[in-house]
């Protein structure tokens, strides 16, 4: 059966504009070694699109709900992880 358009997650710019900001930062920390930092923030990252993609193809808007928080907190540990990264300069010293 072929899925509606109309309500596939893709169709969302909330996910198109996590799915971006998850393969920018791919792009940027392709070159990392601090491969802990590295896969706590693509890990992180990650799951923000993910979690949209997910709820979104739920059935009731509840659970969309329940998934688009889980997403936002996805989107602080990114945050988190970007400022731990400042202050101990990863992006320009370890990675």
């Amino acid at each position: 059966m072929k899925r509606d358009d109309e309500t596939t997650f893709e169709r969302l710019e909330v996910w198109r504009r996590a799915h971006d900001l998850s393969i920018e930062i791919y792009r940027l920390l392709a070159e990392c070694r601090d491969w802990g930092f590295k896969d706590q923030i693509t890990r992180s990252a990650n799951s923000i699109a993910d979690n949209i993609a997910e709820g979104a193809e739920r059935v009731g808007k509840a659970e969309f709900r329940q998934f688009l928080s889980c997403a936002k907190g996805s989107a602080g540990e990114a945050r988190s992880e970007e400022h731990t990264s400042e202050l101990q300069s990863h992006l320009n010293l370890v990675c």
